[in-house]
């Protein structure tokens, strides 16, 4: 029993969903659980449309837009005139647009993300379904907000994982006898049926969802890049990849900002030990790299790259100095705001953070906090981090930088900088 999951650059066109198609056969006398994105850059285009919706805007045009794009990609297919998925997609528009116009303040924006966002992958889940069909590739398409289960919390839910276990071994390890079972990623459900969704970019998560509700043999992340790097080869030169990787490094690596994988995808897997591939859908006959309980000498430092970078000083107003009060004081705003730090620092009368940027929330916590602290921040930065480093490595990265802030442990260094 495996869990394969594609992502949208793996299903952006027509001929990126035969390219799916063709490594799904070669699969398809195994027992098999596919977790799919939504199509190219559609979070995006979905994401804009609620916001028309939000600025009380015509939001017509750009629904157009979204179903020109899928209907190309449905025509390259030659599968356009299946009368099922016609009316499949039909309802499915019509939903949006429903619930586009049910949106008040009182519902509140997370809360209609979750029902308008999510249908991208519900969309692009239906179109692959009729094509696997069309191809002779027996397959169930099942709606993953009937059996992955969370809280309440919209658009970070919180999985239940006592009552997805159930779910998805009663409707989902049943169907995995004759045909493979085709599903979403990023989506569930609440107690209510009211969609959720797991964070941007949580198709990862489904799939570690899926696997260890099922107890899967292994998890492959198909990706247009070789398999996980020590470094983003789109900003740094002469990357290397990994052939293997502990969990724990592979985790580490996701915390502090490394792409390849969503952050929440390693822990269910380590915990049942279940190995997890990311290979290229363009390299199909390469092993990429594999994420399991082992132990890799030597490994070649990991760099990670963030910018839109905010360094945020919390000074003591009367010369007093920084104590546990005052560093929970910001903490208790800073968790209420849901922001998150990249890095902290502090010095006898001041508090350091830096964070992703966010201009709205960072006023907020200004505001909050400005009787007790004076505050001062820099924006425009850029933040590296270096796990498992040597002096080489960070002599190399420093040049034509002027360094904010320099941190390093036995392992780790990171610097938040401004490229002169």
């Amino acid at each position: 029993m495996k869990v394969f999951k594609f992502g949208g650059a793996s299903v952006k066109d027509a001929q990126s969903v035969q390219n799916m198609a063709r490594i799904i056969a070669a699969h398809q006398n195994e027992q098999l659980v596919v977790v799919v994105s939504a199509m190219g850059k559609m979070t995006n285009a979905f994401e804009a449309i609620l916001a028309k919706t939000i600025d009380q805007e015509p939001f017509e045009e750009a629904i157009e837009e979204v179903k020109n794009f899928h209907l190309s990609i449905v025509k390259g297919l030659e599968i356009a005139t299946q009368k099922q998925l016609q009316e499949d997609l039909e309802e499915i528009y019509e939903q949006l647009v429903m619930r586009l116009n049910s949106y008040s303040s009182a519902t509140g924006y997370d809360f209609i993300y979750d029902q308008t966002v999510s249908l991208a992958e519900v969309i692009s889940t239906k179109i692959i379904s009729a094509y696997l069909t069309h191809q002779g590739i027996t397959n169930e398409w099942v709606d993953a907000r009937k059996v992955v289960k969370t809280n309440n919390t919209h658009r970070q839910a919180m999985v239940d994982w006592g009552a997805s276990q159930a779910m998805i071994k009663s409707q989902v390890v049943p169907l995995l006898k004759d045909k493979i079972v085709l599903t979403q990623g990023f989506i569930g459900s609440n107690a209510k049926y009211n969609t959720t969704t797991l964070g941007r970019e949580g198709s990862d998560f489904s799939a570690a969802i899926f696997a260890t509700c099922m107890n899967a043999e292994s998890v492959t992340i198909w990706k247009d890049v070789p398999g996980v790097l020590n470094a983003d080869p789109k900003k740094f030169e002469n990357t290397k990849l990994y052939e293997r990787l502990p969990y724990k490094e592979a985790a580490e690596m996701t915390y502090y900002g490394a792409t390849v994988i969503h952050p929440k995808t390693i822990k269910p897997l380590a915990q049942k030990k279940i190995p997890l591939f990311v290979r290229s859908f363009q390299q199909v006959e390469a092993s990429g790299t594999v994420i399991e309980e082992c132990q890799v000498p030597n490994l070649n430092p990991a760099i990670i790259h963030k910018d839109k970078q905010t360094v945020i000083s919390f000074k003591i107003s009367d010369f007093s100095f920084i104590n546990e009060h005052h560093i929970y004081t910001i903490f208790e705003h800073i968790k209420r705001l849901n922001l998150s730090i990249n890095l902290m620092q502090n010095s006898a009368i001041t508090f350091t953070v830096c964070m992703d940027d966010n201009p709205k929330k960072r006023e907020q916590l200004r505001t909050a906090l400005m009787e007790e602290f004076n505050i001062y921040y820099n924006e425009g930065l850029e933040m590296i981090t270096v796990k498992n480093y040597n002096q080489e490595t960070i002599n190399e990265l420093m040049q034509g930088k002027q360094v904010i802030i320099e941190q390093r442990s036995r392992n780790n260094f990171q610097m938040v900088y401004k490229v002169n």
